[in-house]
């Protein structure tokens, strides 16, 4: 463990930074319920100032060291994806960086909590988080809290009067007002005195999960590390930015989305406007695709309609608790709508892959995605890479439960993102035990 730590550590240029990076890492290997600073210092035997002092106020760069982390993992793991996702972190109160109540995955629900967005190299047998970042909601945007704020405060109104037709709204304000009843100098005040009390930089403000999936992406290309394949659910994968973007860094993805997305079939072809002379002339003289998008779950419907239920195949994709995962799938080529880009000149939209997961005993199909993989891929490498995202939920759990990642108590900006990091290098370690057959056992 020291000499993995002499590596991962080796851009903390002190070296009591050293010493203190180790003592953490050990803290959170041993065993132990909670794995925060006191409980850890205690079982330790080590005074708990010098780890907060270490996490909250030393002067170290936790991207770096995440980055020397990720080029080892890739090394190790050798991916054949990598996995974007974002996990939720309960909090009772309302002082840690980027709380508030937001819906949450992990959660299921509505919940006051943080939410880190992270990036994973993964493979069947063993993954690893390359990168996170913190996601702030518009609450904690100066630029964008008192408009957020208004925008809710609207809705609510909006509500209130539906529910309540005769109601009245009160002598000297307009319900529909600019200000909807928002003090929006003392929200703004309250938001800058919230990013203040956490130190969070200046050039860290709200921005959807998506484009934080893209940053971190960028910075890993940065340093020479690409994904082969990247997956993601459906909170990403609807994004037509997000795959855009995807299609313009060259990266192939597989990506759940939901059934009501759109698409044209694979035979669709746009046809060139052609002003009848009646009327006013067309403005836009690009090709179109003369018949609106469906739906992908159309698109499979008609499929079956026409070529019937068998057109599903049955596919497993991987061992597990219980026995071999398979079910049945249909797999299609379309042209999803909404591209800005990858047209060629006639303005032909992209092929990509559709798959459905239609269980013989279900109605209809319960789960979409959509892949920029080659049209000769085979469907059982499509479903499995699909699938690849449990890895995820694997490291979630082990993350947390195991090396608490979600026990952190600090208030800081800067000591939730070192928190992560050095959970993130104890991941990594006991990786690199499970995947070398010659390390020793820890003592």
């Amino acid at each position: 463990m020291e000499a993995f730590a002499a590596e991962m550590f080796a851009p903390l240029t002190r070296s009591d930074q050293r010493a203190k990076g180790v003592t953490y890492l050990r803290g959170l290997l041993l065993d132990g319920r909670r794995k925060s600073m006191q409980p850890m210092a205690a079982r330790l035997g080590v005074d708990h100032q010098g780890l907060q002092q270490f996490v909250t106020t030393s002067t170290w760069d936790a991207g770096a060291v995440r980055a020397r982390l990720a080029g080892r993992a890739v090394a190790l793991i050798r991916p054949v994806a990598w996995v974007v996702d974002d996990t939720g972190f309960p909090k009772v109160g309302v002082g840690s960086p980027g709380v508030a109540r937001q819906y949450s995955g992990t959660l299921g629900r509505v919940a006051n909590c943080q939410i880190g967005v992270s990036v994973h190299a993964v493979t069947d047998a063993a993954s690893c988080p390359l990168d996170w970042r913190l996601f702030l909601p518009e609450s904690w945007d100066e630029a964008k809290a008192a408009p957020a704020a208004v925008k809710a405060a609207k809705a609510k109104q909006r509500k209130t009067l539906t529910n309540a037709p005769r109601a009245v709204a009160p002598a000297g304000r307009d319900a529909g007002g600019a200000d909807a009843g928002v003090d929006v100098q003392a929200v703004t005040e309250a938001a800058r005195a919230r990013r203040r009390r956490c130190g969070i930089p200046a050039d860290e403000g709200h921005r959807p999960k998506w484009m934080m999936a893209l940053e971190m992406l960028d910075g890993l290309a940065e340093r020479g590390l690409r994904p082969p394949l990247l997956a993601a659910d459906a909170g990403y994968g609807d994004n037509s930015q997000f795959r855009d973007a995807l299609d313009e860094r060259h990266i192939p993805y597989i990506v759940q989305v939901k059934g009501d997305a759109l698409a044209h079939p694979r035979e669709a072809l746009p046809a060139e406007r052609v002003w009848s002379g009646h009327g006013r002339p067309p403005t836009r003289t690009e090709p179109r695709y003369p018949h609106p998008a469906r739906s992908l779950a159309e698109h499979v419907v008609e499929h079956v309609r026409a070529a019937g239920r068998g057109a599903a195949v049955t596919i497993s994709w991987r061992e597990g608790s219980k026995g071999v995962l398979s079910s049945q799938f249909i797999v299609l080529r379309v042209r999803p709508a909404g591209h800005r880009v990858a047209r060629d000149p006639h303005g032909t939209l992209p092929e990509r892959w559709l798959i459905a997961q239609w269980p013989h005993d279900e109605a209809e199909p319960v789960k979409y995605w959509l892949s920029s993989l080659p049209a000769d891929t085979d469907p059982a490498d499509l479903i499995r890479l699909g699938k690849i995202r449990w890895r995820i939920e694997h490291d979630y759990r082990e993350l947390k439960t195991g090396l608490g990642l979600d026990h952190f108590e600090g208030r800081s900006w800067i000591g939730w993102h070192r928190h992560v990091t050095l959970v993130t290098a104890a991941h990594l370690f006991i990786t690199t035990l499970r995947l070398d057959p010659k390390a020793a056992a820890p003592a």
